[in-house]
């Protein structure tokens, strides 16, 4: 009786064991087509929204969609887009030389400009390009007429959406103190073994113009309130008009209520009269026919000497020959600059040995959130053009 009864509960085990080994296999199983079912999802959306038949030459599951990144500078750019669409193997992620550009175009869908000129010859190569984008705003490098003729649309990513335009305001600040607080003497200081000199100046109580009240704009006055500081803004178009347009209870500026961070107001009229009451001049605007060279010998003969210029958006904004005059006078009290007039800029151009200067190399929306989130966007365009889907989180500019 005992010998039945433990040959049933054997038997019984067995069983169960058995049984178990069933539910977890099917659990992995279960799961691994899942994931394959994840990776592979854009792909089945684009073969099913195509065409039912089998028979379609145009299979988008074969089918890998490419990107190129133009030239070895912002390595992070291209670097940190990879790395976000590491598990999606139709899609493909090249950077090549510059130089390369114009040979290979052709074989790419999607095209990251950098700091490529992108001319009307190189876009006639480009036969199956779809979109070309900068890793940023600035598409003053892009033939966009010629682009359009071509049948390709250009887009920038906006900084308000990422982290670059918060990037940017933050080294904006960086440079402002820097030279306030007379970095290049510090170092000579600690070089030579110097205590409590150079003396200093204060931010705090300053006038700071922003030249251009964009998404940049708004995130440094956020940011430059807390100094106790004087803003001054202009701007295109602040909305609808109010009785006084130089007032802060003025309507609110674009992308939500930020009219109380700006004390005076006003448009491209009103720079030099700005540029006059202002000790910073911070310049973040877009460059184009109208902007190119803005900040010329006229802008700074009224700034008020001794007074520090900022530049964060693009080197051609500002009239070089200008700038060195006025540095050389002693009039300009000192320059901060993240972009340069010619990139890589000549580490022996004149500008450099005045002490006053500091020079970033490009670097002010190089943050590993601002480069991130757009790295994320990028990807994100990859997969819906090679799904077939409408393009988000970009500005389409054509």
């Amino acid at each position: 009786m005992y010998s039945k009864t433990n040959s049933a509960l054997l038997l019984c085990r067995t069983w169960i064991s058995n049984a178990k080994t069933l539910i977890t296999c099917n659990v992995v199983e279960k799961t691994f087509l899942h994931r394959q079912h994840q990776r592979h999802w854009f792909c089945s959306l684009a073969q099913a929204g195509a065409n039912s038949s089998q028979k379609m030459s145009d299979n988008r599951c074969n089918h890998v969609t490419r990107v190129l990144f133009c030239g070895p500078h912002f390595p992070d750019s291209h670097n940190y887009t990879r790395e976000y669409l590491q598990g999606y193997p139709f899609v493909q992620v090249d950077d090549v030389p510059l130089e390369s550009v114009p040979a290979v175009i052709g074989d790419y869908d999607i095209c990251v400009v950098k700091s490529f000129r992108m001319n009307s010859d190189v876009l006639s190569r480009a036969k199956r390009m779809k979109l070309i984008m900068q890793f940023g705003v600035g598409l003053e490098g892009v033939d966009i007429t010629a682009a359009t003729k071509h049948g390709i649309k250009v887009a920038k990513i906006p900084g308000g959406a990422t982290g670059n335009a918060a990037s940017c305001a933050e080294m904006a600040i960086y440079l402002i103190l820097g030279l306030l607080r007379k970095q290049h003497q510090m170092k000579i200081s600690v070089e030579q073994k110097k205590l409590g000199e150079p003396t200093g100046v204060n931010l705090q109580g300053k006038t700071v113009f922003i030249l251009g009240f964009g998404n940049i704009g708004i995130h440094l006055a956020k940011r430059l309130r807390p100094f106790d500081v004087k803003i001054l803004a202009t701007k295109r178009s602040w909305g609808r008009p109010a009785q006084d347009s130089s007032k802060s209870e003025a309507p609110s500026v674009e992308n939500g209520g930020y009219a109380d961070l700006v004390d005076e107001r006003g448009n491209h009229a009103d720079i030099l009269k700005f540029a006059s009451k202002a000790d910073i001049v911070v310049c973040c605007l877009a460059m184009n026919n109208e902007t190119i060279g803005i900040v010329n010998n006229d802008f700074i003969s009224v700034m008020r000497k001794g007074a520090i210029l900022i530049n964060i958006a693009r080197g051609g904004l500002l009239d070089y020959d200008a700038v060195l005059s006025h540095l050389k006078s002693g009039h300009l009290g000192g320059l901060g600059i993240d972009v340069a007039w010619t990139e890589p800029f000549d580490p022996d151009d004149a500008i450099l040995r005045f002490p006053d200067v500091i020079i970033t190399p490009h670097v002010a929306g190089v943050t590993e959130l601002s480069y991130r989130d757009m790295a994320k966007v990028v990807g994100d365009v990859a997969l819906q053009l090679h799904a077939g889907k409408p393009f988000t989180g970009i500005e389409i500019v054509n």
